[in-house]
């Protein structure tokens, strides 16, 4: 019975070892190319011709283990603290003519514990998930501009 139960256990692992594994082939210089192509992102201040410039946007901020929700306002070239993160807003722009449609910001984020910028680029009312803050803990984004005509 022993002997049995034996090369009951030991069968699988006989069948295992007929498996053999081939070597992947190799990759030839040639197939790549020597260098890669890093693309090279403009974040251009210049406004377009179908688009009005803030001078400030409103903001909301999330923090994501306490549940608090703040709305904050922020002008251009100000940098506002939200719990642990700097935002710079650099630049907000608008359709024309109609401030209450989408908005889009160029802002800065910056956790203080860090020395690089947690997100840097441009956020946009109308798809917030598009370009988007990566950080663990806390989630901004852009509700809409602020004209000095509005204030």
């Amino acid at each position: 019975m022993n002997k049995l139960l034996f090369l009951f256990l030991l069968l699988p692992s006989m069948a295992m070892a007929q498996i053999t594994q081939e070597p992947l082939p190799t990759i030839e210089e040639t197939t790549l190319g020597t260098e890669l192509e890093v693309p090279v992102f403009n974040f251009d201040t210049e406004r377009s011709a179908n688009s009005d410039e803030g001078s400030g946007a409103i903001l909301r901020g999330l923090d994501r283990i306490t549940g608090a929700v703040n709305n904050f306002s922020i002008s251009i070239g100000e940098t506002v603290e939200f719990e642990r993160l700097e935002v710079t807003l650099e630049a907000c722009r608008y359709p024309v003519g109609d401030i209450n449609s989408d908005a889009y910001a160029l802002l800065n984020i910056r956790d203080i514990r860090n020395e690089e910028p947690s997100f840097y680029g441009w956020m946009f009312a109308s798809s917030p998930a598009l370009s988007a803050l990566d950080h663990p803990r806390y989630d901004i984004w852009v509700l809409s501009c602020e004209s000095a005509a509005s204030e």
